[in-house]
Parts: structure tokens; C-alpha cells; sequence
């Protein structure tokens, strides 16, 4: 549920702030675990030299600084719709701005495919790399890392059916204690060196660039592993607002962060052994194990963060007709936000195991993360662009300037990461590709199926017109339907076979605005036709999950009153055929239409339909 900030007092801002702190910023948080590390990886190897130390740090330093604090923070925060985040959030207002051409619906569509692919690296990438600091503290534990791994993870998707509700509560201070250690152990390490502050120099990382631009461009493809999560600075507004997350990243988290960067560069210059983990070498001996152990709490905490941001854009997929229905079940009364989504949790948990079993360290995991982070981060920039163009009226020269410096940082951190595709960079991109296959495939498939299904079915005025002279039972049926302008097949099926109709018939269309929420004064329009006919439309928010009984209680203000014990459902349930002539789709387009049909989710669990008021009639449609 959107919360604002703009009138919240002190404690309420503390509040928002502490839970933005825990939920918003794991995933950025725990990126020191592996980003330096994998810069002097990178290209095959980087020597620790003093002077290749301090031009990385410069490159993660002003990273940080451009992408996340200036980027993010101050300018795609602000394109929020109606206070909601997030790709799907951003592509449906430019949409409602009039900017709805095919090019910008795919470049969102593969934004959020994008995030799919993410979702799978960073549960897998996050936890190996905290548990691998057992074998930093003894060789010997180096055996046990990959099934502890697996054994964390398979844990944190197993709870996720009973919610996270309870162990959300501890999320804020614990990430709160982790900046905090992680920050002192920086800043232990910076008084030993301060000469690696230097860093914050941009003319050292550009020095580092020039100086041997191809092993740079390779460092560029493992520096974006800082800014990793960027992107849920943006989809988590809607839970914390603007405010609180710009004060928990200004005050907590970006301190912290740095702190831990140049504390890592300070203790690479003095002891050039420890660049391979310099994270768990700044850590005292007493301090391996406890640090191991609360490294393992953040990073699963950051996987929390994406496996529920996969479950939202997952509904909010749903919402506006990109993805077949799925089962969603709330796990919390108050909170709308918590919902579990079985489907995606097992398919998730099951590519995070197979990345983890396949590349079995977070240094191979790091060549296949960053492609599908920083594709996404590119079109969040143009989208955000169009917005600030057409609703806030920001002028060409000012939108050309600022796109262009933003995109030649998104797409040169998109370009390094391109050079890691034979590495593992192609599994997001698999992943990525897939899912935006399978959206369009849903779009186009639904599209067909509706206009074949109109060819099929007769204009409800000429219905009325010659309405048949038939008996009339009592009670209301509800012909749910697509579109309440002709008549619906299954009116035309229940007809045919019962010869008689309701005494009230209603014709329900279901309708997904661009908007995340609409009112509940807004929610509902009726319009009386003849003959006991009637046209109802409910409307939703692509962040709210349709409630059929619910709503129709609104129509008594309207003169329709519901009695659920004498009201019934009628439901098309359509077979989809392959066509034997002309047909709509393509064959492989057909073939995943057909299959993402059977395993859609039944439309009475998916609008709260009793279902012992429900009658299904079914119709084969070619396509």
C-alpha cells in the first residue's frame, strides 16, 4: 500500500525511513561483498598497483554518485505514477501520456523481462559470496560453501508461502547494524591510508580509462556491480515514498557504502594479497564468523527485497494483460503488498539452484550478472525522459543534454557487460528473451482471440432489438465478457441450450487502468440497456487484485443490488485450436498461446467468483 511521507512526523519518518533502510537498500548493500573484487578480475586480472587502485575506486566512487544519487534520487524519482515505482509503474504512465508506439510498450515490456533474469542472479550471486568468507576464515570450509549456499536459499523460498510480515520486521535493523559495520571497518582501514580519499578525484578514473581502454571497458562490466539495485530505489517508492528513501540512502546507506569502497582501495595499496576478498580481509579474526554470519542475514534479506519485487511485477504483469492469470495469495490482512505467488517462487528457486550448482562461486556468477541491471537501468532512463518531456514540459535542449550524458553511462556500463555473454552473460539475456516472448506472445494471443471472438458474436443493440420471445426465470445472471458493446457467446450458448434468460442480466466487463489504484468512488459504472439488460464496468489499478463480490456491493448506490445467493456467474471458458487455413498466428506463437491458456489460472479463483455460483460454457476458437 502507497504511504506518503510529504505530512508524516518525526516518528512516522523514522519509521518509513528505518523500513526503506532494510527493504529498499539490500541489494545495493551487500554489493561490496564482490563489486571490488570483481574490478580487479576483470579483463583477465588487474595488477593492484596503487595507481589502478585509485582509478577504480574513482569509477566506483562517481558510479555511485551519478547513477544512484544523482540519476535515481533526483530525477527518476520524481516520475512516479501517482506515488507508485517501478518499469511496468513508468511504461503505463508514459502510456497514459500518450506516448503508447509499439517501440516504447517493447522497450518496457523488455525492461520487465529484464528483471526476471535479475531476479535470479541476485538471490544466488548475494548469498554464495557471504558464505564464502568461511574459506577466508579456513581453507578447509571451502567444500561447504556452495551446500550451505543452497541450503540458505532453499530455506528463505520455503517461508515465503507463510509471509514476511514477522521476519520484515527485523529487516531495517539489520541492514542498519550491516552499514554500520561495514562503514567502521571502511573507515578503520582509510585511517591506516587516507592518501586513497584521492580517489574522489574524476580525473584518476579517467587516467585509468586511458590508459589501457580495452582492460578498462572489461572493468566497466564489474564497476556497475556498485549500483546493482539501483533500479529498487524506484519500484519501492510506492511502499516508502520519495523522502524516506532519499534520506535512508543520503544518511545511511551511500556513507556506509563508500566508506566500505575506499576501505577496501586503502587496504589493497598496503597488502596487494588481499584484492582476492578484500571485504572479509578488512574483517579482524575474532570478527570472520560473526561478519560471515550477519553478511548472510543482509544478503538474504537483498533476496527477499527481489523475490518479492518478482512476485508485484509478476501480479502487475497480470494486472495488465501480459501474463496469463496466476494464483495469488495474501499473506497479510493489512498489508496489501504481501503476496505470494507459488508458481513464480518455485520456478525461481529453481534457476537460482541451478546457477548456483552451475557456477558455484560468485566470481563466475558476477560474468552473468550486470547485462540485465543495466539494460533495464537504459530504459528507465529514456521512459523517464519522455515523461519529463511530455507532463512536466522540460524542454528539448535540457531533455537532449540530459539523456545524453545519462545514456552514455547506461550504455557504456550495457556495453562492457556485453563482452561477458560468453562467460554466463547470456543467461539473463535467455532469461530476459524468453519472458518477452512469452508477454508478447499472451499480448498478440489475447488480441486474436478477442477479435475472433467478436466475428463470431452480434452487436448487443441488435440483440435487444430482436430479443427473442423467450421465458424468463428469476434471479440475476452475470455474463462476464470482454466487451460489453455485443453480446457475449456465452449468453448466446446458455440461449441456446436453456431457452430462457434471467430475469436481470448484467454484462460485466473487468477493466486494468494505467493508474496503480483507482478509488473506490471511481470503481464501478452502470448503464441500464432494456428488457432487465444492464451494463457494469469495474475498474482496477494494475496494483490492486480484482474483488468481483466486493465491487458489485458498490452497485447499490447505482439502484443494482446484489443478492450472491440468487445471482449467477457465467463464464466463457474458450479452447484455443490451431487453425486449419488462414491462420491468426503464427505457429510457435500459436503452440505457446494454446499451452499459456491450460495453465492459466481458473477466472473464478482469479476474481473471487463463489464458485458455487459459477457456470462455465465453453467455445473452440481457431487461431
Amino acid at each position: 500500500m502507497s504511504r506518503s511521507s510529504v505530512e508524516a512526523g518525526p516518528g512516522r519518518l523514522a519509521a518509513l525511513c528505518l523500513g526503506a533502510v532494510g527493504v529498499v537498500y539490500g541489494d545495493i548493500g551487500t554489493s561490496p561483498l564482490y563489486a571490488v573484487k570483481e574490478c580487479f578480475g576483470a579483463g583477465g586480472g588487474v595488477t593492484p598497483a596503487p595507481t589502478a587502485v585509485l582509478g577504480i575506486l574513482s569509477l566506483v566512487f562517481w558510479a555511485i554518485i551519478l547513477v544512484v544519487s544523482l540519476k535515481y534520487m533526483l530525477f527518476v524519482l520524481r516520475a512516479d505514477n501517482r506515488g507508485e515505482g517501478g518499469i511496468l509503474a513508468l511504461q503505463a504512465l508514459v502510456t497514459s501520456a500518450g506516448l503508447g508506439s509499439p517501440l516504447v510498450i517493447g522497450l518496457g515490456l523488455f525492461g520487465a523481462a529484464l528483471f526476471f533474469g535479475d531476479g535470479m542472479i541476485t538471490p544466488a550471486i548475494s548469498v554464495l559470496s557471504a558464505v564464502e568468507g568461511l574459506q577466508v576464515a579456513d581453507d578447509r570450509l571451502a567444500a561447504y560453501v556452495v551446500p550451505l549456499s543452497l541450503l540458505v536459499l532453499v530455506a528463505l523460498f520455503a517461508i515465503q508461502k507463510h509471509g514476511t510480515a514477522r521476519v520484515g520486521a527485523l529487516f531495517g535493523p539489520v541492514m542498519l547494524v550491516w552499514f554500520a559495520a561495514i562503514g567502521s571497518l571502511g573507515l578503520h582501514q582509510i585511517f591506516l591510508a587516507p592518501a586513497v580519499l584521492a580517489a574522489v578525484d574524476p580525473r584518476l578514473g579517467l587516467e585509468f580509462l586511458a590508459a589501457d581502454p580495452l582492460r578498462a571497458f572489461h572493468v566497466l562490466g564489474a564497476v556497475v556491480l556498485a549500483v546493482t539495485g539501483g533500479e529498487a530505489l524506484y519500484a519501492d517508492m510506492g511502499h516508502f515514498g520519495r523522502r524516506p528513501i532519499r534520506i535512508a540512502w543520503f544518511g545511511i546507506a551511500m556513507p556506509g557504502l563508500l566508506l566500505n569502497y575506499f576501505g577496501q582501495g586503502a587496504l589493497i595499496i598496503g597488502d596487494a594479497a588481499a584484492v582476492d576478498n578484500p571485504f572479509y580481509q578488512m574483517v579482524p579474526g575474532w570478527g570472520l564468523y560473526p561478519m560471515v554470519g550477519l553478511a548472510t542475514a543482509a544478503t538474504v534479506i537483498a533476496s527477499q527485497a527481489v523475490i518479492s519485487g518478482v512476485f508485484s511485477i509478476t501480479r502487475q504483469a497480470v494486472q495488465l494483460g501480459l501474463l496469463p492469470r496466476v494464483d495469488i495469495d495474501h499473506t497479510s490482512d493489512e498489508e496489501q503488498g504481501q503476496i505470494y505467488i507459488a508458481s513464480a517462487n518455485w520456478l525461481l528457486l529453481a534457476a537460482v539452484v541451478v546457477l548456483v550448482v552451475g557456477f558455484r562461486s560468485s566470481s563466475n556468477l558476477a560474468a552473468a550478472y550486470g547485462i540485465a541491471v543495466t539494460g533495464t537501468m537504459a530504459i528507465t532512463t529514456i521512459l523517464a525522459l519522455l515523461v519529463a518531456r511530455r507532463q512536466w514540459g522540460w524542454s528539448k535542449v535540457v531533455c537532449l543534454g540530459l539523456g545524453g550524458a545519462l545514456l552514455t553511462i547506461d550504455l557504456s556500463f550495457m556495453g562492457a557487460n556485453l563482452l561477458k555473454i560468453p562467460d554466463g552473460g547470456w543467461v539473463p539475456l535467455a532469461v530476459g528473451g524468453g519472458m518477452f516472448a512469452l508477454m508478447t506472445t499472451w499480448m498478440r494471443g489475447r488480441r486474436a482471440l478477442q477479435q475472433q471472438l467478436s466475428r463470431d458474436s452480434l452487436p448487443i443493440g441488435t440483440f435487444l432489438d430482436r430479443l427473442p420471445d423467450v421465458p424468463r426465470v428469476a434471479g440475476t445472471a452475470i455474463f462476464m465478457t470482454g466487451n460489453t458493446d455485443s453480446v457475449p457467446i456465452a449468453l448466446l450458448h446458455n440461449l441456446k441450450h436453456n431457452k430462457a434468460l434471467h430475469q436481470r442480466v448484467v454484462l460485466l466487463r473487468v477493466i486494468t487502468d494505467d493508474t496503480p489504484r483507482v478509488p473506490a468512488r471511481d470503481r464501478i459504472a452502470v448503464a441500464p440497456l432494456a428488457d432487465g439488460f444492464f451494463r457494469l464496468t469495474i475498474r482496477y489499478g494494475f496494483f490492486q487484485d480484482p474483488d468481483i463480490p466486493k465491487a458489485l456491493r458498490l452497485a447499490k448506490a447505482f439502484g443494482l443490488e446484489f443478492d450472491l445467493m440468487s445471482t449467477s456467474f457465467f463464464v466463457g471458458h474458450e479452447t484455443i485450436l490451431p487453425a486449419t487455413d488462414a491462420a491468426i498466428l503464427p505457429f510457435w506463437q500459436s503452440s505457446i498461446f494454446m499451452m499459456l491458456t491450460r495453465i492459466s489460472a481458473r477466472a473464478t479463483d482469479f476474481f473471487r467468483i463463489p464458485p458455487n455460483r459459477v457456470v462455465e460454457l465453453g467455445t473452440q476458437v481457431r487461431l
